[in-house]
């Protein structure tokens, strides 16, 4: 930790002290360099580290919530095999029901997730992970990284 330095007047008071600079947060390093999360920020640095061609948030998907036409921005499309990478710290219930609308609506697309911690519960009251909600709706589900199987499959 550096020392403060003080300037102190014949008196023996502090006048003047030198104000420290935070740290930035993970978010904050993730918001500066383009990206909404700390997650999303090392995914984009592991697929650029690899070679593996690939856009943020260019994609945008119309699908319809009842009564109302809504968008839906991936956040990595892999351009090698169009493979979609959702990336999610928190999983709420309007992401979920967002996923099986999208889903429900466009089949063909190839949506997986990348969670910060797939063995987090629903909520406080469920025994449900983000892992099992994957499994039970069809969408495969990693940990922290993109596993390296996907970035070598073939598209569709």
């Amino acid at each position: 930790m550096p020392l403060e330095l003080y300037c102190t007047s014949i008196t023996g008071q502090n006048q003047m002290k030198p104000k420290r600079k935070k740290p930035l947060t993970v978010r904050q390093v993730a918001l500066k360099h383009g990206f909404r999360s700390g997650l999303e920020d090392k995914i984009a640095d592991n697929l650029t580290a690899l070679g593996i061609p690939f856009e943020y948030e260019k994609l945008v998907i119309a699908y319809t919530q009842p009564e109302k036409k809504r968008t839906y921005t991936p956040d990595f499309l892999l351009l090698k095999n169009g493979i979609i990478i959702e990336s999610k710290g928190r999983f709420v219930t309007a992401d979920r029901q967002k996923h099986l609308m999208v889903k429900e609506q466009h089949p063909e697309l190839d949506i997986r997730f990348v969670f910060s911690n797939s063995r987090s519960k629903l909520s406080k009251i469920s025994q449900t992970t983000y892992g099992d909600w994957c499994t039970k709706h069809g969408f495969k589900y990693a940990d922290k990284d993109i596993p390296t199987a996907w970035l070598n499959e073939r598209g569709r």
